[in-house]
């Protein structure tokens, strides 16, 4: 499908810009919530799928994001579930990336099948890779993702190299009286490899409905134990304001390591995300409990202007903070891998 190059100046009642003044600039799309692992934190064992009917197809997602970029999406990153378990991906990378207001299209995977599909993400222009990794530690990786294939994940990531990407991010989850032992492992791995190391705390989107406050490993205790086992580690001034990650440098200048405090220290204030989920479901937060249904939209025969005011509703009805500690919160009905992480 094609795009119209003109410049589109959306109207000021259909804006994303919300009511506490956060410029929304980038876009979570969700293209599956399949999985070939099960993390405890994200899935349940037993997992149940959506059905490919109601999957938007990628002419529909790119419909929803060109639409988007004209209001203001600069970024893309796909989700899933796991992305690359979507049938020729590429094809959709291809269309996000020939979007004339669309600066960086990214997607994060488990890295499963990245070995395969590397080449074929570079070719289609993908921008940046996200893997997450947990654990080095082959058994510890099968307790944690409650699969196999931690080699598989090694191999794809020396294939995403090869194919010449050199923005990597590796993002970890820290569950206290888990992960402990696999921090300093990480943090070494990802410095010798030159990646860029995230620890993400452990937030209640798991679908066993397991999350407590105590298993939450503070992203303040993850680098007190890198620094007492690795290097003294100095906070980097003026990043992205709206990233989610707090990023360090090691003193001695080798490396990048990431906080990811959503628990500890919410980073809601400067939020300037949105999320579209494999179903076709605009959401204005990861623990939004209302959907903005864009699927309907689009199959009931519905313009781009339309599209546009349902993404201007789902901005203007996000709230400040998701309340997470406070009385104030409720839990979404989806877990993690229904809504793309």
């Amino acid at each position: 499908m094609s795009f119209p190059e003109k410049d589109f100046d959306a109207p000021a009642n259909k804006s994303l810009v919300d009511e506490f003044g956060r410029h929304h600039t980038d876009l979570r799309i969700s293209v599956t919530d399949r999985c070939n692992l099960r993390c405890g934190y994200c899935m349940p064992l037993e997992a149940s799928f959506m059905s490919q009917q109601r999957l938007l197809t990628y002419d529909e997602v790119a419909r929803c994001a060109n639409v988007a970029s004209e209001m203001g999406i600069q970024t893309i990153r796909l989700t899933g579930g796991e992305p690359l378990m979507r049938p020729r991906l590429y094809q959709l990378i291809e269309q996000l990336t020939q979007l004339p207001k669309i600066q960086e299209v990214a997607l994060t995977t488990n890295g499963l099948l990245l070995a395969d599909q590397a080449e074929g993400l570079a070719r289609a222009g993908l921008s940046r890779l996200n893997v997450s990794l947990d654990s080095l530690d082959e058994a510890r990786f099968e307790k944690i993702a409650r699969r196999s294939g931690l080699q598989r994940i090694l191999e794809g990531l020396e294939e995403a190299r090869r194919q010449g990407f050199r923005s990597i991010r590796m993002n970890a989850v820290s569950i206290r009286g888990l992960t402990e032992q696999d921090i300093v492992p990480l943090a070494k791995f990802c410095r010798t490899h030159c990646f860029h190391l995230r620890f993400i705390e452990f937030m209640p989107l798991d679908a066993e409905d397991a999350w407590s406050r105590e298993d939450v490993l503070t992203g303040r205790e993850v680098r007190q134990i890198i620094e007492m086992h690795i290097g003294e580690l100095s906070q980097i001034k003026g990043n992205n304001p709206g990233q989610p990650s707090i990023d360090y440098t090691y003193v001695d200048g080798s490396g990048i390591v990431g906080f990811i405090n959503p628990v500890s220290q919410p980073f809601c204030d400067r939020c300037d995300r949105l999320r579209l989920t494999a179903d076709g479901q605009f959401r204005n937060c990861l623990f939004s409990t209302t959907d903005w249904d864009a699927r309907t939209l689009l199959r009931e025969g519905g313009s781009d202007e339309e599209l546009q005011g349902l993404l201007a509703a789902c901005v203007g009805a996000k709230h400040f903070s998701h309340s997470i500690g406070t009385e104030a919160f409720q839990r979404p009905s989806r877990a993690m891998y229904q809504i793309g992480g």
